[in-house]
């Protein structure tokens, strides 16, 4: 994608997730051009885009509609999303961590520990976390040798903010977003003991249980305090 294709399809992202775009709003090519100041094209791959991630679909023969998504099926995709990770951690043990894979985990594993050490959190610790954690889960799906995995997750993944590429923060809590996400990273050492021992069923139960800490992307839509007091923290392209 061009250069302007990625800035309206960053900028898109976000104006959804904040909720400036809400669910049920349409978007059109022309109007969409000219508030970005980009030509039709960029704009056209940044909603097929979009609509590949589950955040816009048809609307009519013309143009595209913001997704609305209930908290239920995005609380419904993340249990389904842990029970494909959960199987991917217990191959990736039944394999054995590959040198390359044990020693990227341990870099993530000790990022985060920096990242936690002071005892608070900001929103740009959560966007070094953000990225960390789906650093940590990529190399234990493809430390699984399943493509058929990725592929499964890549489907459930449609449901916008079901997946590890976007985390939800509640900017009023920061405290408890702090304990959340510390508790999130404290799984992320115990499945890394489980796996370079080998204890495929254990890593399996935590790494299904790592899910539920991610819970919170269902209060975006949930909550009727979204705009105010939600941010959520997505992949960058």
């Amino acid at each position: 994608m061009s250069k302007p294709g990625q800035t309206v399809l960053v900028a898109l992202r976000r104006m959804i997730a904040s909720g400036e775009l809400a669910g049920g709003e349409r978007l059109m090519e022309i109007p969409t051009a000219e508030l970005f100041g980009v030509s039709r094209m960029p704009v056209r791959m940044a909603f097929r885009t979009l609509e590949q991630e589950g955040l816009l679909v048809r609307f009519g023969g013309r143009g595209f509609q913001v997704r609305s998504v209930s908290a239920e099926q995005i609380a419904g995709a993340v249990e389904v999303r842990g029970v494909l990770e959960g199987l991917a951690a217990r191959q990736t043990a039944e394999h054995g961590l590959s040198e390359a894979g044990r020693a990227a985990l341990e870099q993530c594993l000790v990022q985060g520990d920096e990242l936690f050490a002071k005892g608070y959190v900001t929103e740009d610790d959560l966007e070094v976390y953000h990225d960390l954690n789906m650093r940590f889960h990529q190399v234990i799906v493809e430390g699984s040798h399943n493509p058929a995995i990725a592929d499964a997750l890549a489907r459930n993944d449609h449901l916008p903010f079901a997946s590890v590429t976007a985390l939800a923060v509640d900017r009023q809590n920061m405290a408890g977003e702090f304990r959340r996400f510390n508790y999130a990273h404290m799984q992320h050492h115990s499945v890394f003991d489980a796996l370079i021992h080998r204890q495929a069923a254990r890593a399996e139960a935590i790494m299904r249980e790592h899910a539920n800490a991610t819970l919170r992307y269902a209060e975006v839509f949930g909550s009727t305090l979204a705009d105010e007091r939600m941010t959520v923290i997505l992949r960058s392209q």
